[in-house]
């Protein structure tokens, strides 16, 4: 199963921001692919490829990390790895980027042990809404991303910690939760 751990975006008015930023984007003719709303979520580590056995021991992995309920703040535009070379279009995450960044070390060494290769990307917090397919329109759309670096989302609270699997169809990924991690209250 392709799987990763991830926190869900369930607030409906933070996904209809999402959304029309997304529009926003489209307008400058760029070539994207957008991540379909009900898509949206907060990666902590994709696990890739795993076994029905390995995602029992990610859970049983999981249920060791403590944290406390938390807000996520989603807030302003941005792309990796610049904007003279957009590859991915993502909103920043400004109030729980510490938290999410102590879920995330508290993790990666139960999953080195179950042998995991470290992520050699590290762990930035942020959600992927977009990504470029090609230079098509590349100006136009750093002008929208730029005009759109302090726009605010909204304030949703962080209240699972899902282990999620990804089956790859035609019109796009189509996720479901297998297990989840509620906060320590």
């Amino acid at each position: 199963m392709r799987c990763f751990i991830a926190f869900d975006i369930n607030d409906e008015a933070i996904l209809t921001r999402l959304s029309e930023a997304q529009e926003q984007l489209v307008k400058t003719g760029a070539d994207l692919k957008l991540v379909e709303v009900k898509n949206i979520h907060v990666t902590l580590r994709f696990l890739g490829e795993i076994t029905p056995q390995l995602v029992d021991l990610v859970y049983e992995e999981m249920k060791m990390v403590k944290f406390p309920l938390f807000d996520i703040e989603l807030r302003g535009l941005g792309v990796f790895p610049n904007l003279r070379h957009p590859n991915v279009v993502w909103v920043g995450i400004k109030k729980g980027a510490e938290e999410l960044r102590g879920i995330f070390a508290q993790l990666e060494p139960r999953l080195r042990m179950l042998r995991f290769q470290p992520d050699t990307r590290g762990f930035s917090p942020h959600i992927t809404i977009a990504r470029v397919k090609s230079g098509r329109n590349k100006t136009e759309l750093a002008t929208q991303i730029t005009q759109m670096e302090n726009l605010e989302f909204g304030v949703m609270k962080a209240d699972a910690l899902r282990l999620k699997k990804s089956i790859l169809a035609p019109k796009g990924p189509i996720y479901s939760t297998l297990h989840e991690v509620r906060p320590q209250t």
